[in-house]
């Protein structure tokens, strides 16, 4: 396995492994672009599509990077995700608490571990050409719009790049957020933060110091960034420390040329720009959502761009949101195994977690426990409830330990056979993913948990509990 400081040699690599589809004729960042991707990530290899030539621009597209956990597993330097899951146990274990309190108390020595120092250069590949002013032009580069009931284009998967306020700008923490930015125009931007992002909340503080905030855009470089600006990291937490962390090795940084922040030195392309806090929000039409659907119109900041920073044969990487075989998805199996080491660390007698694709990493969770007393499975729903990446979880299902959460029929088939409907399940009410359509009010609606566990007497169950059928062995 080895490193890749780029984008190009990432993709030289999965070449190498027949894991690219090149796509020489011209075509059109209107839908067609999206549609050819969706075409190839429903075949069972799911490989990444290179476009060479696309309609009015002369920057080629790559697609799809991340469409199989090979892949990812590749950007990574690990052979699976459980490898990155088993590098931080490692990394923790001599300090694996015993109460509940230690392991609230190991979350600021886990961000204290990954603050791993950038190394700072004074000249990179991603400010080969420098357009800045008048020169930047968003619609030089092709932008896709992906479904038909979309009105603009977007940006989907950038990096994010803003920082903490502080008086003195290099004691400020750097942030990463992965979230859709519609293209407005030449030089504007609109960036899709909802009210539950850190990078949101860092906007108000830069309006209490009446301070502009700036943000960098980056695409493309590492293909580990990438992943590292998707996983919901502790508060204040670098995604640069993260990302070094997982390569042993520190990430190359740049200061940007117009604004006060660094930027990866090997992206392809670096969007710079400032968001007036005092500015009034614009409402934008919806885009195609990860859920499968579309999202609603609404209001939301915007990116007053400053300049533009590239190489000088970039590539654009794009992401085309809400296929069924998704980049997102992957990504999100990924960070379900690397944080589940953490999420037992807090809560008690977890043994593992599974996300199902249906469920969209947002809509359903599988939990199995070692249940040694009452009412345990009902305790795993509330504190994974109270789990910031589970909080909007919609339902989450328990079953015992020996049930494989992986095994979606079985996970079915024991908590529908264990679960009594007046007994076993139980509705709570708090926030929600903003992307859920079916909340009455936004962000706010009830969630479902089922005990699909082997019940005790003193949990309201006289009867003798059967054995599962099996064969002698």
């Amino acid at each position: 396995r080895m490193a890749f400081d780029n984008l190009a040699d990432f993709i030289h690599a999965l070449e190498d492994d027949g894991d690219v589809v090149r796509i020489a004729d011209e075509v059109d960042c209107e839908l067609e672009l999206a549609s050819i991707v969706e075409g190839h990530s429903q075949q069972t290899a799911s490989p990444a599509v290179f476009f060479e030539r696309v309609k009015g621009h002369s920057v080629p597209v790559v697609a799809n990077l991340f469409g199989t956990e090979k892949r990812l597993c590749r950007a990574l330097e690990v052979s699976s995700f459980d490898e990155l899951a088993d590098r931080l146990l490692a990394l923790i274990q001599p300090d694996i608490p015993g109460s509940w309190l230690e392991s609230l108390q190991l979350v600021p020595k886990f961000t204290s571990l990954l603050k791993l120092s950038p190394t700072i250069v004074k000249t990179a590949i991603c400010q080969q050409v420098v357009k800045i002013g008048q020169d930047v032009d968003l619609g030089e580069l092709p932008f896709p719009r992906c479904w038909p009931k979309e009105e603009n284009h977007a940006i989907t998967s950038a990096q994010i790049v803003a920082a903490t306020f502080h008086a003195d700008a290099s004691k400020a923490t750097s942030i990463a957020s992965q979230v859709p930015l519609q293209v407005l125009g030449r030089d504007r931007l609109a960036v899709h933060w909802t009210v539950r992002d850190q990078t949101l909340r860092l906007l108000e503080e830069y309006r209490a110091a009446r301070r502009q905030m700036p943000v960098a855009i980056v695409l493309g470089g590492d293909p580990l960034l990438a992943y590292a600006a998707s996983v919901p990291l502790p508060a204040n937490t670098d995604a640069s420390a993260f990302a070094s962390f997982v390569r042993q090795a520190a990430v190359e940084l740049i200061p940007c040329r117009t604004i006060d922040l660094h930027a990866p030195a090997n992206a392809e392309i670096v969007i710079e720009g400032m968001i007036d806090p005092e500015a009034e929000w614009v409402e934008v039409p919806g885009l195609g959502l990860s859920t499968g659907f579309y999202g609603p119109p609404e209001r939301v900041p915007t990116v007053q761009v400053t300049g533009v920073t590239q190489r000088s044969n970039p590539l654009l990487p794009v992401t085309i949101t809400g296929l069924q075989k998704s980049e997102q998805l992957i990504c999100s199996r990924a960070t379900e195994r690397l944080t589940l080491p953490l999420v037992k660390l807090a809560v008690p007698g977890l043994v593992d977690i599974h996300c199902p694709d249906f469920g969209v990493f947002r809509n359903c969770v599988f939990a199995s426990i070692d249940k040694t007393y009452p009412g345990q499975a009902r305790q795993v729903m509330n504190a994974l409830w109270g789990i910031s990446w589970f909080s909007t979880m919609k339902q989450i299902i328990v079953v015992d330990a020996d049930v494989d959460v992986h095994d979606e029929q079985a996970v079915l088939f024991h908590s529908t056979a264990n679960m009594h409907p007046g007994r076993d399940v139980v509705f709570s009410e708090g926030p929600t993913t903003m992307d859920d359509h079916a909340a009455p009010i936004r962000g706010m609606g009830h969630k479902m948990g089922i005990d699909g566990t082997r019940k005790r007497a003193e949990e309201g169950h006289p009867r003798e509990w059967p054995d599962v059928l099996a064969t002698d062995s």
